[in-house]
């Protein structure tokens, strides 16, 4: 009984509210007769498709930077080594790891601009993030119509230049995660191949964070004068992390891509980054500290929210309100780690 009290003091309000909400949405569902294993098996095809994305938090917020409120800078990175291996004609696993390949390659680069930048406005890298991700999805809006693809599945079928808003994967690697090693028990179907990567990409980062640069990276995070005192290069240390979570927000794309079936250009990826960013938070991290459990917990917590409220709440109310809960819950959470930033600071 003492542990479990224990338990539920580390754990913040809003992530026992939600949890609670969560299983009033199941017993609604079972009330409502809705399908619940169909729920069950989009959530954890959500949860896959959307974990290595809220896993890219992980670097800068232990390196004391935030929140990567710049996501798409990554996306944009993994973005582009999707449609080059398009563009190649690559299909199946070949296509699939070598958009990774090309994805680590370009986020490395822009990753490494991003941390330079990052450095040079110092205590404010959240708000710069943020329109930083802002400015590079406008510039690429014009990149996009202008850069030389020439792949019939890609450009517009008027005048044959230019990339199209969405992009599908049919025919190249779609669903190829979800698809590996899947199974069914009745109505309920395990995305096998989707979940694996997720646990695996989680297992690295957690094996890098036992390294000597992901120790030193803590270290920074935790008390910058300290790291010094000890003869730790901050600056480096950060530039390391905001490249690691480029290049993690590159794969998650390609990841989510994938799964969704599509690559969304254009104005899409800045939609990707508050609810990661809501995610982590839900699962008990703060802007100064996260736990690959605060991205499993949280993932699974505003993913399978979602993809329930939406056939469950609209039985109830005869309307579509996920959109409305999506930015509730995605905006309030980030609001609530802000405003508790100062008290974790003293």
């Amino acid at each position: 009984m003492n542990k479990l009290l224990d338990l539920l003091k580390r754990v913040d309000i809003p992530t026992i509210i939600i949890f609670i909400f969560l299983i009033g949405l199941f017993f609604l569902a079972g009330v409502t007769k809705v399908s619940i294993p169909s729920l069950l098996s989009d959530s954890l095809k959500r949860i896959g498709m959307n974990g290595v994305l809220v896993l890219a938090m992980v670097p800068t917020i232990r390196s004391g930077i935030g929140p990567n409120f710049g996501l798409p800078v990554g996306i944009i990175g993994g973005l582009i080594g999707a449609l080059i291996s398009m563009q190649l004609g690559l299909v199946g696993f070949t296509g699939f790891w070598f958009s990774v390949f090309l994805a680590v390659v370009i986020c490395a680069a822009i990753g490494f601009a991003y941390g330079w930048l990052l450095e040079r406005v110092r205590g404010q890298e959240m708000m710069v993030g943020t329109y930083m991700g802002y400015s590079i999805v406008a510039f690429m809006s014009i990149m996009w119509l202008l850069l030389p693809f020439s792949n019939p599945d890609m450009v517009w079928a008027i005048g044959g230049r230019g990339l199209r808003y969405t992009l599908t994967l049919q025919n190249y690697f779609a669903h190829i995660l979800n698809n590996f090693l899947k199974f069914k028990i009745g109505g309920f179907e395990v995305p096998t191949g989707l979940l694996l990567f997720f646990a695996g990409a989680c297992f690295v980062v957690y094996l890098f964070f036992k390294t000597r640069i992901g120790l030193a990276i803590d270290l920074v995070g935790q008390n910058e004068r300290y790291a010094i005192s000890s003869g730790v290069n901050t600056k480096r240390a950060r530039l390391i992390a905001v490249i690691l979570s480029t290049i993690i927000g590159g794969v998650g794309i390609i990841v989510y891509a994938q799964s969704y079936g599509f690559l969304q250009l254009y104005q899409a990826p800045l939609f990707m980054t508050f609810p990661a960013v809501a995610s982590i938070l839900i699962g008990g991290a703060s802007i100064r500290r996260a736990s690959i459990m605060n991205v499993v917990i949280g993932t699974v917590a505003f993913q399978t929210l979602l993809t329930i409220a939406l056939p469950v709440l609209s039985q109830v109310t005869r309307g579509d309100i996920t959109e409305v809960m999506r930015l509730i819950v995605s905006n309030g959470m980030i609001l609530y780690a802000l405003t508790r930033a100062p008290k974790e600071a003293s």
